[in-house]
Parts: structure tokens; C-alpha cells; sequence
């Protein structure tokens, strides 16, 4: 298994992407990890972080990638002008089965593009879509889309329901994962002209949908794929990463407000620790690019080292439950979908 990673990607590189490699090296002893940046940059953090592990340190490539594309560019035009840096290398090399995988802490807009214009979509999917794996109290759920597209048509959320569908099949072994789709009330004729048509392609999709979920139910395990337009998701990945923040923040100042406090704090401290890696996007890692012809899984910018690992790990495992071939062979299966009021 060869992973590509973008070494210059996030706020913390390349500190945070070389360590993250060598953890990830740690835990596959079959991963090969291809590491790409500036090459005078990236190679004197890599004689750093691996002096202690010549092992591991076999099984890291370096490649001089001496352009890097960040996030004040305009993504499309970086993506084609800038042909030395690690994201169109990547993109390319996984495009030609040179590697398993992609991934990147980089520029969102720059993945995005580089996953349209240099892997190409797949047949039948109209929009490539970010999914995130989100915690519900019992296990994740899948978020489809999350930014990657702000303006939808109908045909687009079944996709994402599709794509959604394949990917909680491959990666979390769910036999029929239940379909949900965000809207603003359970019953059918709620919503806005988007939410109404989607609801009835989903109907007719022949997957496990459940129907409408309202917000307040997206975390309380009605729905393993949660499905909607990159606007609403953006504010409800951005939503759950504010009111986790500040829980925590209000449960850690009212503990130590007394002495009471600060000593039923101390006893359920396990518990805290055990609730905070739960809430932590660190140990998901990324969300992966589905739609895309290739394994492409985007870090958070502020990725530390843990979370570089884990959104390695996620790529081997998207690779190895060939996710792409599962959501093309569902294409091939379905029928084609015609939103409400279609010509035939």
C-alpha cells in the first residue's frame, strides 16, 4: 500500500505531517508513504523526527515538490499553473495507479480542483462531495456535503446518498445504512423546492432512506448518512465543532469553581478523557473526496501529528474497501433518477 502526502499541507507542516507519517508507518507494516514538499524544507524534519527509526524510515519517500499551493490562491488557477506542487503531483500519480491514495491538510479548494481536473469524476456523478464522519453518542455518522458544493440540484443530494451509502458499506461495515436528509421538519412536504424534489429521488432510490432529519435529531443516531447541500453542511460541521468547544469549556470552568466540584471532577476524570476522544476530529483524521476517480481523503488545516496518522490510516482503508469501485458498481445497479416534474 503507497500513500501520497501532501508534506506542506495544514497549519502545522512540516512538523505535523512528517510525525504523522511516522506514526502511520508504525501502524501498517505493509504502507509505503510518498512525501512530497519542498525538498530542503521537508528533508531536514524528516532526518529529525526518523533518526531513531531507520526501519520506518525505509519505507519513506522523498519527492522535491518545490511549489506549494495555499490557501490565499485562487484553487482553480493554482491547480493549473502550479504543476510543481504536491497536490497536482499527487492527484496525477494516483490518477496513473502510481499510488493507492491521496492526502492532503492543504488548501480545501486546491483538493477540490485538483480531484475534478486531474482525476476526473466518476461516471454518473455530477458533483464530488467532502463527507466527514461525525460523532452521534453511539458510533459516526456521515455528513455529505460539507463545503465542497454550495449550490445543489435534487439529482446531486441522491448522489451524495449514493456515494454516502458505498462509503459506510466499505469503511464501517454497515449491511444498509439508513439515508436521512436534512431539512427543516420530519414530514415529506417540508422543506424548500431542493429538500421537496430530493426527498422524492430518494424515495425511488432503492437505499435505506428514512426520511427527513431535522437538526436536532442529526446527532442522535436516526440516520448513518446524513445527506445535504454544501451550504447547510458547512454550518453544521462548523456548529458542532463550536458547541463541542464550548461544552467543554463550560464543564471545565464549573468543575473547578469549588472544591466540590474539583473533586468529583478528579473521579470522573476517565470519563472526560474518554468523552473529549470521542468529540475528537483528530482521530477520524479527514473527510474523504467522494466522487472522485480515486482514493482522496482532505485533513483538517489544523491537523496535528495524530490526526495526519489517522487520516492515513482512513486512506489505506478507503483503498483496501475500494470505495470507488463500490460507488461505480452502485451507479451501473440504480436506476436513473429524474428529479419531480422532469420531462421523460
Amino acid at each position: 500500500m503507497r500513500i501520497y502526502l501532501d508534506a506542506m499541507g495544514g497549519d502545522h507542516a512540516p512538523q505535523a505531517t512528517v510525525e504523522g507519517a511516522k506514526e502511520a508507518l508504525g501502524m501498517f507494516p505493509d504502507l509505503t508513504v510518498e512525501l512530497a514538499g519542498p525538498e530542503a524544507a521537508v528533508s531536514v524534519e524528516v532526518e529529525r523526527v526518523f533518526a531513531d527509526a531507520p526501519a520506518l524510515r525505509a519505507r519513506l519517500a522523498l519527492t522535491d515538490c518545490p511549489e506549494v499551493i495555499t490557501n490565499d490562491e485562487a484553487p482553480v488557477m493554482a491547480v493549473r499553473k502550479k504543476k510543481g506542487s504536491a497536490i497536482v503531483d499527487g492527484m496525477l500519480k494516483l490518477r496513473d495507479g502510481a499510488v493507492d491514495a491521496f492526502v492532503s491538510a492543504g488548501s480545501t479548494g486546491a483538493v477540490l480542483s485538483g480531484g475534478m481536473f486531474r482525476l476526473g469524476r466518476i461516471k454518473g456523478i455530477d458533483r464530488p462531495a467532502l463527507a466527514p464522519l461525525l460523532p452521534n453518542g453511539k458510533d459516526f455518522f456521515l455528513l455529505i456535503d460539507c463545503g465542497a458544493n454550495v449550490d445543489c440540484r435534487p439529482e446531486y443530494l441522491a448522489q451524495f446518498a449514493l456515494m454516502g451509502n458505498a462509503y459506510m458499506q466499505g469503511m464501517r461495515g454497515m449491511e444498509n445504512p439508513r439515508i436521512g436528509l436534512v431539512n427543516n421538519g420530519a414530514e415529506s412536504e417540508k422543506g424548500c423546492a431542493l429538500t421537496k424534489a430530493a426527498y422524492e429521488l430518494l424515495e425511488k432510490s432503492g437505499l435505506n432512506f428514512v426520511g427527513n432529519v431535522e437538526g436536532r435529531d442529526i446527532t442522535g443516531d436516526v440516520a448513518d448518512v446524513v445527506v445535504c447541500d454544501g451550504f447547510v453542511g458547512n454550518v453544521i460541521l462548523k456548529f458542532m465543532e463550536g458547541v463541542a468547544g464550548t461544552l467543554m469549556g463550560i464543564i471545565k470552568k464549573e468543575i473547578t469553581a469549588d472544591f466540590r466540584g474539583t473533586l468529583g471532577g478528579l473521579l470522573a476524570k476517565p470519563a472526560f478523557r474518554r468523552v473529549k476522544k470521542t468529540m475528537d476530529y483528530t482521530e477520524v483524521g479527514g473527510a474523504p473526496l467522494l466522487g472522485v476517480c480515486g482514493n482522496v481523503i482532505k485533513a483538517h488545516g489544523s491537523s496535528n501529528a495524530h490526526a495526519i496518522a489517522c487520516a492515513i490510516r482512513q486512506a489505506v482503508g478507503m483503498a483496501k474497501a475500494d470505495v470507488v469501485g463500490a460507488i461505480e458498481r452502485r451507479l451501473v445497479s440504480a436506476e436513473p433518477a429524474q428529479p419531480a416534474g422532469a420531462e421523460e
